[in-house]
């Protein structure tokens, strides 16, 4: 059997030497708004039938990309307060003022001094801290760490049941990964001009996360040419490219291989296969998968040695389930983490189905298809580019079948396998060889261990689904919002109707327009958004609802604009306090130089309700190394020496609340995918991954049996809520799926002539557009707040109201101003 060595993955400047100078540490940083270095048919293949992009066009843009910048010190704690004001009781924000304004006198500014020393040099400030905190990350990745995306069934009939669907991803996946490797993948860009970081597809394929007792570290195969096939927790393999990275195998050939696969593992009963389903090691804690893999490589060159190999270089796992999950809150469950069923004391659910340190393709029975991926390295904007080219790619394939002349999403494309000589292919393996473990008896054992303890976690954690087709982008926008501040405060309006109370929340904004740039923190609450969901559930006229909303979204927007600047507060802070954390412990800082990468993704990296430290003394990547060249984190010869005392900042009770997030959430998806989650990062909280669509918004909700789809309901019904208060307020009611066309119609007639005859068929589409809707009939349009019902909205505020002395008051005044709303109807009806 084929060995592959498995080794520890280059930084994307070392790889990139080969072909062009590496900048020099001490150039300065380029300035802001560099441009890609490429043609805007480069950019976009499509928009040419045979696009000509040169080669190194994804990376084109790398040395040009400014670096992270270190935000000002007063500024960050500024922020961070603001932050924390809403979240906090008068008496809490004093305590945080108090141990902000100590950490500006004393510790703070030589901190600052510290990490723009360290900085110097280096790709990012931030970097090596951020991989460290997932690295070092010891409870199970499943459910706290992977996040999932659920695919678009493909719109080619033929190709939705398991094998044929399995077999087209495989193809655009591996025509994804060469076009990456040859370096022809177009650069992605913010409005088509600005770059971003490519970095990240370098680490996508033939990357694993490797425990060890002192961390996990990323290894990477750089040649890796094979995949891993899972069927009923049974593992395969075989070879799919050569090594020039070109496929050797046909979409035919492949499904051939996969239609082998499932055969084969049909002849073991599932009982007995669950008994060697080794992927659920996958989801032990981190130490303790460890200390299994030293069973499974104790002996150099073993079989248990090759077929560890084998997985962990692969460029990716293909998991085909034999189920298929009815609902798509079922699909969302399996795809993130499996279902568990136990059929007379052995678990024969999904979950023994997966290998979680990589990258995963997953199948079910009827073609419904989804990624799970290992977050390191990655975040959901680069594997969403992978989603989105392979599903395009399935597409534009078929159509090619159609039509020879139909265009291509890649640069260039492999020889065509079946008109090949097989001896070109080199030294590959395309027959399918099945993985047989020896399971020694510690193996079987701790194998039974871990099923029940992911059995355990499965079961503590639920999952709902709102697939809202009400309105989507088109609407939000032409109502003057933005769609992502409009649905952050649809989340913030829905927990507070249910609690009575805002509570911490979470937004990744991307900084890919930053060399090796991941997220930074949008921190939603504000006391703009608590503003808005206490006016919104008061006894106020509609116009004083929807200008507190337009308040609280523009104050999202300008936050998130200042994120994607690298200009929030929590990514620097958390920098402060790596660099006071590890110098006072050299020794700590030098075993921080044995790992290998870092930075974040959709939520917090490991926050307090993980039941994770996040900022334990942990190791650090190789690679721009936390220390000084001699491994040390001293300070400044004229730098002053850090009291061994935490300071305030961090002990204050506001940095604890800050990393407690409740609501995770998460924007990232398009039209190729129906829908996108991950688990909840805190043990009282929700995990709510979104999409927001042209005419729909796609919401997935996780939380360890929080009333998730309770909450999924009050949000579908703040969503009807809120647009009727939008036709409320607009003189004329514009539908959520209006266009030019209609728009048109409703212009005069300066023609005449036949256009005008017959009469106009209403029919739903059209309702709103073809003529005016007073209040009284918008209002008509929708249910009301669903479970609301029972009860008057401003009594929810009364009942808040700590002065009881002033009930009475606030009560007349909410009659009052219903009564004002009820005159304004009547007015109003007469347009």
């Amino acid at each position: 059997m084929p060995v592959r060595t498995f080794t520890m993955s280059r930084s994307l400047n070392e790889s990139l030497a080969t072909s062009q100078p590496p900048q020099s540490e001490t150039d300065p940083a380029p300035v802001n708004g560099a441009q890609v270095k490429c043609t805007s048919q480069q950019r976009e293949p499509l928009a040419s039938q045979k696009p000509k992009n040169s080669p190194g066009t994804t990376f084109a843009a790398q040395d040009s990309l400014p670096k992270l910048p270190i935000p000002d010190l007063e500024s960050t704690c500024r922020k961070y307060q603001d932050a924390l004001k809403p979240l906090q009781t008068g008496r809490e924000q004093e305590d945080t003022a108090v141990a902000v304004r100590d950490f500006l006198r004393n510790e703070g500014p030589e901190l600052q001094e510290r990490l723009k020393r360290y900085a110097t040099g280096k790709t990012s400030y931030i970097e090596q801290f951020w991989y460290d905190s997932y690295l070092n990350f010891d409870n199970p990745v499943v459910l706290n760490l992977n996040p999932f995306f659920l695919l678009e069934d493909d719109p080619t009939p033929a190709r939705n049941n398991q094998v044929t669907r399995a077999a087209s991803l495989v193809i655009s996946a591996l025509s994804f990964v060469r076009a990456v490797r040859k370096e022809e993948l177009p650069p992605d860009t913010l409005r088509g001009d600005i770059p971003l970081c490519m970095y990240q597809y370098s680490r996508l394929f033939g990357t694993a996360r490797v425990p060890t007792e002192n961390g996990c570290q990323i290894g990477q195969d750089l040649g890796a040419k094979h995949l891993v096939v899972l069927c009923k927790g049974q593992f395969y393999w075989f070879d799919v490219l050569d090594d020039n990275s070109d496929l050797i195998m046909t979409e035919k050939d492949v499904a051939l291989n996969l239609q082998v696969v499932v055969d084969d593992a049909e002849q073991t009963p599932i009982q007995e296969a669950a008994k060697g389903a080794l992927g659920v090691l996958s989801t032990e804690n981190r130490k303790i998968w460890a200390g299994l893999r030293d069973v499974l490589t104790r002996i150099e060159g073993s079989n248990n040695s090759d077929c560890l190999g084998i997985v962990d270089s692969a460029l990716f796992i293909l998991c085909l389930d034999y189920t298929e999950p009815q609902t798509v809150a079922e699909l969302c469950g399996n795809m993130l983490c499996g279902t568990s069923e136990v059929v007379k004391g052995v678990q024969i659910g999904t979950c023994t189905n997966r290998w979680y340190d990589k990258l995963q393709i997953i199948v079910c029975e009827n073609g419904s298809a989804g990624i799970n991926f290992e977050h390191t390295g990655v975040d959901g904007h680069t594997v969403l580019r992978m989603a989105s080219d392979v599903y395009t790619d399935t597409i534009l394939r078929f159509a090619k079948s159609i039509n020879g002349q139909a265009p291509s999403l890649w640069t260039s494309t492999s020889p065509d396998p079946s008109k090949r000589d097989p001896a070109s292919f080199g030294d590959v393996s395309t027959t399918p060889h099945k993985l047989e473990w020896d399971m020694l008896p510690e193996l079987s054992t701790a194998l039974r261990f871990a099923e029940t303890r992911l059995a355990d976690l499965i079961q503590q954690n639920e999952f709902q689904t709102l697939e809202f087709s009400g309105y989507g982008k088109t609407f939000i926008i032409s109502m003057g919002f933005s769609p992502d501040a409009f649905v952050q405060m649809a989340f913030q309006a829905a927990y507070y109707g249910l609690y009575g109370r805002v509570e911490c929340t979470y937004e990744p904004a991307m900084t890919k327009v930053f060399l090796h740039g991941r997220t930074e923190a949008i921190r939603s609450v504000t006391s703009e958004s608590v503003e808005f969901v206490k006016t919104f559930w008061g006894e106020n006229p509609p116009q004083a609802k929807i200008d507190s909303l337009k308040k609280a979204t523009q104050k999202h927007t300008t936050m998130t604009k200042e994120c994607s600047k690298a200009m929030g507060q929590d990514r620097h802070l958390y920098a402060l306090f790596c660099v006071w954390q590890r110098a006072l412990d050299e020794e700590g800082a030098e075993a921080a130089s044995s790992n290998g990468m870092s930075s974040n993704g959709y939520s917090s990296p490991l926050e307090a309700g993980s039941d994770k430290d996040a900022h334990s003394n942990v190791g650090s990547p190789n690679r721009g190394s936390v220390l000084s060249d001699d491994g040390s984190l001293s300070s400044p010869s004229n730098g002053q020496a850090l009291p061994q005392q935490m300071p305030a900042i961090f002990s204050d009770n506001g940095w604890d609340r800050i990393n407690n997030t409740i609501l995770s959430t998460s924007n990232c998806g398009n039209p190729s995918l129906r829908q996108f989650g991950f688990g909840p990062t805190s043990g009282d909280g929700f995990g709510i991954g979104y999409i927001i669509k042209d005419d729909s918004i796609s919401i997935c909700a996780s939380s360890k049996h929080r009333q998730t789809k309770r909450f999924v309901d009050a949000l579908e019904s703040y969503l009807l809520e809120i647009r009727k208060l939008l036709r409320m307020t607009q003189r004329r009611a514009t539908s959520s799926t209006a266009s030019r066309a209609r728009e048109a119609q409703q212009r005069p007639n300066v023609s005449g002539g036949s256009k005008s005859r017959g009469r106009v068929i209403k029919g739903e589409g059209l309702k709103g557009v073809d003529t005016p809707v007073s209040e009284g009939k918008a209002e008509s349009d929708d249910d009301g707040l669903g479970g609301y019902g029972f009860f008057d909205a401003g009594m929810l505020l009364q009942a808040l109201k700590a002065n009881q002395d002033n009930k009475d008051k606030a009560s007349e005044k909410a009659v009052v101003n219903a009564r004002k709303a009820i005159g304004k109807k009547l007015r109003l009806s007469e347009f």
